[in-house]
């Protein structure tokens, strides 16, 4: 089960990205677990300067733009 971290002090932006991400879970039909990470200390240390991040098992894989629920599913593949 892959781990879905999206990264963002809770801007509309963020809370965007994340609904994206959930839509893209459940039209793959796979399980995920997608968790939020809002405080900055912890945004630094994936080396992220902007947000909204989307991040698959530890792996960066988009900054600074809301995917859509296409996109993203081309992250879970």
């Amino acid at each position: 089960m892959p781990l879905i971290q999206i990264l963002g002090t809770g801007c509309p932006k963020c809370k965007q990205l994340f609904a994206n991400t959930q839509a893209a879970v459940q039209a793959a039909g796979i399980e995920a677990e997608i968790t939020k990470v809002e405080k900055i200390a912890d945004i630094m240390k994936f080396g992220v300067m902007s947000t909204p991040a989307l991040v698959v098992d530890g792996a960066v894989k988009s900054v600074g733009k809301v995917l859509s629920p296409e996109e993203i599913q081309k992250h879970l593949a």
